[in-house]
């Protein structure tokens, strides 16, 4: 798999059928390796072993109708009273980060109301924080400390 702009992480990896697969520490399986998957679950170790996000608080590939359709968020954290506090979409570090995927993400948030949004394909972040009293959104340098 592509080297990507974060950490690095022991994971595991074997071969079911003749194709990889990773083991997904949150939904506790393997999980079929896919670019989009390397960089989820690179982010999922970047928010628990380096920013703290309490493991038990981290859902992945969650489910949500948008619109009348199912849609499916990459990573949903929620706050200690159970509300969406940062959302992030990732793509395969072979997809640009355009505003198409912002877009995505602001639809996704129209469910979840989450304060916090991040995009990523591995390589590129952006992180933004979103008054949603004032509908105003602005860029962070860094992802929001978990309190």
């Amino acid at each position: 798999m592509e080297t990507l702009n974060l950490p690095a992480f022991d994971y595991k990896i074997k071969q079911i059928e003749g194709k990889p697969y990773i083991f997904d520490s949150l939904r506790r399986k393997y999980v079929r390796i896919t670019p989009e998957e390397w960089v989820r679950q690179h982010i999922v170790h970047l928010l628990i072993s380096h920013y703290q996000y309490p493991k038990s608080l981290i859902r992945t590939e969650g489910g949500l109708t948008l619109n009348q359709l199912q849609k499916r968020t990459d990573v949903l954290v929620f706050d200690r009273h159970g509300k969406p506090f940062l959302l992030v979409e990732c793509k395969a570090p072979d997809i640009p980060l355009t505003q198409a995927v912002f877009d995505q993400i602001a639809r996704y948030n129209h469910v979840h109301h989450a304060p916090y949004l991040v995009i990523t394909n591995g390589l590129t972040h952006y992180c933004c924080g979103i008054d949603h009293q004032t509908a105003t959104v602005s860029f962070l340098d860094d992802f929001p400390a978990f309190t």
